[in-house]
């Protein structure tokens, strides 16, 4: 979801990477608190619980960019989902990959039109989604 943090992305299978980003938003969610999360961003009291617990609870890429975006190091929480999809779309690029391409190496887990309506922003993506996504584009890259 970061640039930089998860460079290792093609290693990882899509669990792992999903792994990794919920220990980021666990590492952030400890820094600030609970408690300021539940104020400052809406999510539910049960997926931080779960987060916090080790688990791997729904959650949006919108969502965990706002919990990204409580860390002062970090940018705002529009700025980090925009570069989530970014990362995502150039990747693709690099790769040579379009939409149906990364549809059918997953195996038809996503439609070509979700992954490319998802990857744009204009509906929402799962962190189990982008892992998916993710993991498979980086596995592609030349």
């Amino acid at each position: 979801m970061l640039r930089g943090r998860f460079e290792d992305a093609n290693e990882l299978s899509p669990e792992e990477l999903r792994a990794a980003y919920d220990d980021r938003l666990v590492a952030v969610i400890k820094m600030v608190g609970r408690g300021t999360v539940a104020e400052e961003v809406e999510v539910d009291e049960a997926v931080l619980s779960a987060l916090v617990a080790g688990e791997s609870p729904e959650v949006t890429l919108e969502t965990a960019a706002e919990i990204l975006a409580l860390d002062d190091e970090l940018p705002d929480a529009d700025s980090i989902a925009a570069e989530a999809r970014d990362i995502l779309l150039m990747g693709m690029s690099i790769a040579v990959l379009d939409v149906e391409a990364v549809a059918s190496g997953l195996d038809d887990e996503m439609e070509p039109k979700e992954i490319q309506q998802k990857t744009e922003g204009r509906f929402p993506m799962t962190l189990d989604e982008y892992a998916l996504v993710h993991n498979y584009i980086e596995r592609n890259k030349q």
